[in-house]
């Protein structure tokens, strides 16, 4: 699957996004990656967010919002499903498609309107690198981490969509050593 540098870094980006939201942690209260407009300005920065100036609590709220959209895309049960979700957040979002080529990168598209909040911003360039998912006939790459304590977001873009962990070398890896550790402790019993 040929996917353009600008939607992997939209899908990085949404991922990361859906992935921010509240977390069940060690003591069991939730931890929110975007809880404060100083997490919201990490994030934009993080991500390289092109024309976000001053942002407010207001700006934060939106965010959680198209969050909360994003993730529902992620637990969609088919392709019409997340679509439907997709052509909802991509429409309010007011998309105006433009290529462009700034800080250093070759000619890409952005899909926000100059000067677009933050929010419409994520929502219509993230909107759209999931919705090039769809198009493609490729809507169960966007899935959760199998590991029973993660459940993170992540797109599969292995070759062979066989990806099951947002990242092998830490849930992966983690629940490969207890199944080894399981077959020798029975082996041994």
């Amino acid at each position: 699957m040929l996917i353009p540098h600008d939607t992997r870094i939209a899908l990085t980006t949404v991922v990361d996004l859906v992935n921010s939201a509240p977390q069940e942690t060690v003591d069991g209260i939730p931890a929110d990656g975007l809880a404060d407009t100083e997490a919201l300005y990490a994030f934009v920065r993080d991500h390289h967010v092109s024309g976000v100036d001053e942002l407010r609590a207001s700006d934060l709220r939106a965010v959680q919002d198209v969050r909360t959209r994003f993730t529902e895309v992620f637990a969609a049960p088919d392709a019409a499903a997340a679509a439907e979700l997709l052509n909802k957040l991509v429409a309010a979002a007011g998309t105006t498609p433009q290529l462009t080529d700034h800080d250093g990168y070759d000619w890409h598209v952005h899909y926000f309107t100059p000067g677009a909040s933050v929010a419409d911003h994520l929502a219509a360039d993230c909107g759209m690198a999931l919705a090039f998912i769809v198009v493609a006939g490729e809507q169960e790459r966007l899935r959760r981490c199998e590991a029973p304590d993660c459940g993170r977001a992540f797109v599969d873009l292995s070759r062979n969509r066989s990806r099951r962990y947002c990242d092998s070398r830490t849930c992966g890896n983690r629940l490969h050593v207890a199944a080894y550790r399981a077959r020798r402790k029975e082996a041994a019993g």
